[in-house]
């Protein structure tokens, strides 16, 4: 069974900086994009950031030039730095991961979701 577990949440003020992280764990093949999701209280679940194995990544204009998304490919992670965080970024943070299984498949996974709340 294929697991993301998020952790990095929490309570900033505005102005702050909060990175959060995300571990793929169990069997699977390999990891193909990342990406970090994030769902405020009666919205949608918008895309925030993701990145390719190659690095590669694609930012929401929301949060272009403060947020960073990396990856380690030998740990199976991915990481979003959030700097500059504003009241509007509160939502909760979901990891996602397009996986290869080891069945020949590919499969979409998500995390729990971890919340980030910015105070004014």
């Amino acid at each position: 069974q294929v697991q993301l577990v998020e952790s990095g949440g929490g309570l900033v003020q505005a102005g702050g900086s909060l990175r959060l992280s995300c571990v793929a764990s169990g069997r699977f093949f390999s990891l193909n994009a990342m990406g970090w999701y994030r769902q405020a209280p009666g919205k949608q679940r918008d895309e925030v950031a993701v990145i390719n194995t190659g690095g590669r990544t694609n930012y929401a204009d929301s949060v272009k030039g403060r947020f960073t998304i990396s990856r380690d490919n030998a740990k199976n992670t991915v990481y979003l730095q959030m700097n500059s965080l504003k009241p509007e970024d509160t939502a909760v943070y979901y990891c996602n991961a397009d996986i290869n299984t080891n069945w020949g498949t590919r499969r979409d996974y998500w995390g729990q979701g971890t919340q980030v709340t910015v105070s004014s």
